[in-house]
């Protein structure tokens, strides 16, 4: 159950995250237009290179770690500091190494200066600690919160074309603010430590370790949008955002269990249960799929009238686009579960590094010839692309640890149910009457559709689902 309410807890918190800027995003992309959407995308996408340095692979590195020592409090508070030292040295070397740059790039100063606000957030950001000993309720009230309040500002403060610098800043600021409500409840839940005690730079070499993939996953997370904004123009890397902004509140649903089972799985490792580990494995790989597939084939049956309907006139180009992405959520889902849920903690690193950095090549050799070609669609079929040869090479790292014919026994039902979902919906979608009751109507009867051919079909999901509900009757 603990772990079920972390999930609930954590989908809570990545849904709002996501969905408090989907639900300014109407507004906002009708108020700065275009133009100013695209460069807020686009300056923002340089600005990730910077906080990934800053970051140095803490999220998963510190969120194991913590997992690891969390029984012994005073071990737990002394990895906790000597983490957080590494971490703000780097984002102090990455602030610096942004001052230097904005002597050479010139351009939209203004922009990227407000963009800074979010590197020096990074400093702050405590949240994998509490990741680490499943304390997602702090993270997620606190943190929500700010979101909501960010909201506010938004619709209070952003009033015309010309504001897109007031609102980048307050998206930092709403970042920065949450990662500072943390920090009370940090000296409340650790003892005191001595510095001397204190040797940080052991965690260095393996931060770097997952330094590396977390490198190689923002290259076709962030060059994309950089890509466009420099090979077409700034608008199609708003395009970009703005598909991906959709996609990421659908998987948002699906990686939430990443999050939560690491330091789980962790947990189990360090007590040397493999054996609970790979049952765990293949109970997460069956959820993430039996939620990912109806996901992809859900939004990609309304996604050609969804794009321009929610964002505005001028926004037709990101049905199509998203139409491509919706194929990375099950890519993600699959490849969340091998690698951070079960490579990671079992110090599996090496495969995780090279199956990200596979990603990435692929992104940036299809890159070049896509865009060039096919602009954003081009961009996006790279990013789907790149996805399949993660996944492809972790199913190869993990098939002398786990079994094939368990992993996959019951995805073909999964498929099936989504294929005859997506038919109709999709028909209706593109045929009957377009309005936001209509669209309504095609998600409910794509939910019952699904959810009556998996309960035919006997998918594992729903003896899962039974059993929860009886163990919580039984209480």
């Amino acid at each position: 159950m603990r772990v079920i309410k972390n999930y609930l807890y954590n989908v809570g918190y990545q849904v709002l995250a996501i969905i408090v800027p989907l639900i300014t995003s109407a507004y906002v992309s009708r108020v700065l237009r275009p133009e100013g959407v695209g460069a807020n995308a686009f300056t923002n996408s340089i600005i990730q290179y910077f906080i990934l340095f800053a970051s140095m692979g803490i999220g998963y590195y510190g969120n194991r770690q913590i997992a690891y020592v969390r029984d012994n409090r005073t071990k737990m508070a002394q990895t906790f500091w000597e983490i957080q030292i590494v971490k703000t040295i780097m984002t102090l070397a990455s602030i610096i190494a942004f001052e230097i740059f904005l002597i050479f790039y010139t351009r939209q100063f203004d922009y990227m200066l407000a963009q800074s606000l979010n590197l020096i957030a990074v400093a702050f950001d405590v949240s994998w600690f509490y990741e680490g000993v499943e304390n997602f309720k702090v993270t997620v009230l606190k943190n929500s919160l700010v979101k909501i309040v960010s909201m506010i500002a938004i619709f209070l403060f952003i009033k015309g074309p010309y504001d897109v610098t007031l609102y980048i800043i307050v998206l930092a600021l709403s970042t920065l603010l949450g990662n500072l409500t943390l920090w009370p409840d940090i000296y409340r839940d650790l003892p005191k430590i001595k510095i001397k005690s204190l040797n940080p730079w052991i965690h260095f070499l393996p931060m770097v370790e997952l330094f590396v993939p977390q490198i190689a996953t923002q290259v076709y997370v962030q060059l994309n949008r950089t890509m466009l904004g420099v090979m077409v123009n700034e608008t199609a890397s708003g395009y970009y955002q703005y598909s991906d902004s959709l996609v990421k509140l659908i998987l948002a649903l699906v990686t939430a269990t990443g999050t939560v089972m690491l330091p789980h799985v962790a947990n189990a490792v360090s007590h040397g249960d493999m054996k609970k580990v790979n049952r765990m494995l293949y109970k997460s790989f069956d959820f993430v799929s039996a939620i990912a597939i109806p996901m992809m084939f859900g939004l990609a049956a309304i996604s050609l009238t969804l794009a321009p309907k929610y964002y505005g006139p001028g926004y037709g180009p990101v049905g199509p686009a998203m139409m491509i992405e919706s194929i990375v959520i099950l890519m993600i889902a699959w490849n969340n579960a091998l690698g951070v849920q079960y490579l990671l903690p079992i110090h599996h690193q090496k495969q995780f590094t090279i199956s990200v950095t596979v990603g990435a090549v692929i992104n940036i050799i299809l890159n070049f010839p896509l865009i060039y070609f096919y602009g954003l669609n081009g961009a996006m079929w790279s990013t789907v692309l790149s996805e399949i040869g993660v996944t492809m090479y972790q199913l190869i790292a993990v098939r002398g640890l786990l079994s094939y014919k368990i992993l996959f026994s019951s995805i073909w039902k999964y498929i099936i149910s989504g294929i005859i979902m997506f038919l109709p919906v999709f028909w209706m979608n593109t045929h009957l009457k377009d309005s936001w009751l209509m669209m309504g109507l095609e998600v409910v009867i794509g939910v019952v559709i699904y959810t009556a051919m998996v309960l035919m079909l006997r998918a594992p999901i729903v003896d899962e689902a039974k059993k929860l509900v009886r163990e919580k009757l039984g209480k």
